[in-house]
């Protein structure tokens, strides 16, 4: 995955959020928190409303919009204006992020045979119910090898579509 001089980082949601932070503060990305557009998770999943906050500074160079999100079929159709100088790169977490704690906690065959989604497996019957929340992540995957270990195992079991990027595809 080849990436712009500057890239935006738009999460879907808090947990990914958190993710994302976890991931950069302890440098295990392939790009820096200095090298994000306001040096932060971005939090706009329109392009319309995106255009107008970040790509009217006018940047010198290419933007990579990396956009972590669990749905392949939420579209981001940038304006004319702005196609050529923008690159879109979907990093899909399907079914949901908290695979990464079911991953984490050892639980994906039991998760399987259960039918649940995610979230609710997560509920029912792991007992955490902030698995969306920010700070339950972010205190979660404290030790940052946790997550590592977690995103590698989500990638060996995931059925992954060929062109398809996964976190696994951030790491460094």
């Amino acid at each position: 995955m080849k990436l712009a001089k500057y890239k935006a980082c738009i999460c879907e949601g808090s947990a990914e959020s958190a993710i994302i932070d976890i991931l950069v503060d302890n440098d295990l990305l392939n790009f820096s928190r200095e090298e994000m557009l306001d040096e932060s998770v971005i939090r706009c999943r329109s392009a319309k409303r995106f255009e107008e906050r970040y790509l009217r500074k006018g940047f010198d160079d290419q933007v990579s919009v990396i956009r972590i999100l669990d749905s392949r079929r939420e579209d981001f159709r940038l304006s004319k204006a702005y196609e050529h100088k923008v690159d879109v790169i979907n990093v899909i977490t399907a079914p949901e992020i908290e695979m990464l704690i079911i991953h984490s906690e050892g639980a994906y065959d039991k998760f399987k045979r259960s039918g649940k989604k995610p979230s609710e497996f997560c509920k029912t019957n792991l007992g955490m119910h902030d698995v969306k929340s920010y700070d339950f992540v972010k205190d979660y995957f404290s030790n940052p090898q946790t997550l590592i270990s977690a995103i590698k195992e989500y990638r060996r079991t995931a059925n992954i579509p060929k062109g398809e990027y996964s976190l696994s595809d951030l790491l460094k």
